[in-house]
């Protein structure tokens, strides 16, 4: 390996695009055209004292170490930065290596290079930006994790939440899920926990100020007990900001009509009748939403499908139910349904009939509070991009840490201190 050593002049010109400061000066820098390589020597002034990295106290020097940083390419070049750092020697932390102007403690990148890594990552996947910057993968994912670490620690603790979407999303194929809380106002994801328990949501709210628990104003969820005695322990005066979401409420209809259909459809099937054929979507859709040309079929339908017909007309009256402002009228309302759905016949129905009463008052919250969780089930969308555009993950803290980095509205790239670097 041949290198040559560059004139003053380029000494001159890296100190200056690096924005290497006092007591940091650049003292040579070697081209070695075999490797296409430019390494960078800075050397930290001699006599300046030094400070423990923990406390910010003077203290006597220990050692010091050689470094490398590999920074952005000079022209097709790659460059590396090479100092001596030293180590202090603090009475109260001990022996530590002190910090450097242009890259963060931990990174063998430059804080520049870094943020090209984290724009590029931004647009493509680990194993891809890996091949095009010529790092390995592990290097990359690295810098991600640093990213996603230092955004959450900059999270305002101060900060008002109001509306959260609590959701669940599959990590793998089996069923395993992570907990999800959105933050609807800034469409961002607040917090990741493994599975769905009471555990997994009392982590997200611990991790709150008092100040921040109180400013929650609405949080949707479906009626997964886990969900509601968590958020019902944590928040104050819990039950009137917990709102099940209307979306998991048409679920809740759409599967019941689905299971009235297929019962209702195998016995016209004895009879020979297959007029029930390929219309499980009919029953599904509203009314306003079946295509004209569909619809003179459907109503045809409706009379020859009676109990489906029915479990269809109730899950119709449900859907206008979401449209009044006042708490008593919703009530009204819903309660007035309710009577019609126990009296219907159908066993799946007044089975649903019982669920609803039982969780009523989290309808109303979320007619009232107009909350919806449809922003969390367009993150879950989008969670679920990220992890395809991946490849899958197999490793639930990298799954984690990837849908931080894109979803999670966080400040990703490192600040050095010092410099323009």
């Amino acid at each position: 390996m041949i290198g040559y050593l560059l004139p003053m002049r380029d000494k001159q010109l890296y100190q200056q695009i690096l924005g290497i400061e006092s007591p940091w000066r650049v003292v040579d820098v070697e081209l070695i055209p075999m490797d296409e390589e430019v390494r960078v020597y800075i050397q930290r002034k001699k006599g300046v004292s030094l400070s423990c990295p923990q406390c910010g106290k003077s203290c006597a020097g220990y050692d010091t170490k050689q470094r490398e940083w590999r920074h952005l390419d000079s022209c097709q070049f790659k460059t590396i930065l090479v100092a001596d750092i030293p180590r202090t020697q603090c009475p109260e932390h001990g022996v530590h290596q002190i910090h450097v102007p242009w890259a963060e403690p931990g990174s063998g990148f430059t804080a520049l290079f870094e943020r090209l890594v984290i724009d590029w990552l931004k647009e493509a996947n680990i194993k891809a930006v890996s091949e095009c910057m010529g790092l390995g993968w592990s290097a990359v994912d690295g810098i991600m994790q640093r990213a996603v670490k230092r955004g959450l620690a900059r999270r305002d603790d101060t900060e008002s939440i109001g509306h959260i979407g609590i959701d669940e999303t599959s990590f793998q194929k089996r069923h395993e899920y992570i907990t999800v809380v959105c933050d609807h106002g800034r469409n961002r994801v607040l917090y990741l926990a493994d599975d769905r328990k009471t555990t997994s949501l009392n982590s997200f709210y611990e991790s709150l100020s008092d100040k921040q628990k109180a400013s929650i104003e609405s949080a949707s969820m479906d009626m997964w007990p886990a969900f509601i005695n968590a958020t019902r322990k944590h928040i104050p005066d819990a039950d009137s900001k917990i709102s099940f979401d209307r979306f998991h409420v048409t679920r809740m209809f759409n599967d019941v009509i689905d299971k009235v259909r297929r019962a209702e459809h195998k016995l016209l099937l004895s009879d020979g009748n297959n007029s029930m054929a390929r219309s499980r979507y009919d029953w599904l859709k509203r009314l306003g939403n079946v295509s004209r040309k569909r619809r003179p079929d459907f109503k045809a339908l409706r009379s020859i499908a009676i109990k489906t017909a029915r479990a269809w007309a109730i899950k119709e009256h449900a859907s206008s139910l979401w449209n009044y402002v006042s708490r008593a009228w919703a009530e009204k309302g819903w309660k007035k349904l309710l009577g019609w759905m126990s009296r219907s016949r159908l066993p799946a129905m007044v089975k649903l009939a019982k669920t609803i009463r039982k969780h009523l008052w989290g309808i109303i919250n979320a007619i009232v509070l107009d909350a919806s969780n449809g922003k969390s089930e367009s993150m879950n969308s989008r969670i679920q991009k990220v992890k395809a555009r991946s490849h899958g993950f197999r490793n639930r803290e990298r799954f984690r840490n990837a849908i931080y980095f894109h979803l999670g509205d966080l400040n990703l790239y490192p600040e050095p201190k010092g410099g323009t670097l």
